[in-house]
């Protein structure tokens, strides 16, 4: 099993800058791609950024130049440095991490599974 786990929302002015981070643990291989997603409420999940395990990245054209997405590839861990936030910007942030697993004889999976976590709030107000 893996446990996806996101920290750093919070309140934070217009103009001002967070950095999320998420956790994957568990019974881990390897991670293909990570990714931020946010919600509001009454609206669809919408992509904010992805990363595969060779660096490339994508962003939402909302956040390009304001949004960095990285990972630590060592410690399963991805982080989101958001800067230049706008009230636009409020939202559940959910991170999602795509997993190679191990199968039931020990030996790697042939297949991965995406793992939600259960999201971090982001609220910009002042």
């Amino acid at each position: 099993q893996v446990t996806v786990v996101e920290s750093g929302g919070g309140l934070v002015q217009p103009g001002g800058s967070l950095r999320l981070s998420c956790a994957a643990s568990g019974s881990i291989f390897s991670i293909n791609a990570m990714g931020w997603y946010r919600q509001v409420p009454g609206k669809q999940r919408e992509l904010v950024a992805t990363i595969i395990s060779g660096g490339n990245t994508n962003y939402a054209d909302s956040v390009k130049g304001r949004f960095t997405i990285s990972r630590d590839n060592a410690k399963n861990t991805a982080y989101l440095q958001m800067n230049s936030l706008k009230p636009e910007d409020t939202a559940v942030y959910y991170c999602e991490a795509v997993v190679r697993g191990y199968s039931a004889d020990g030996a790697p999976a042939s297949y991965a599974i995406a793992y939600w976590g259960k999201g971090t709030l982001v609220t910009v107000s002042s």
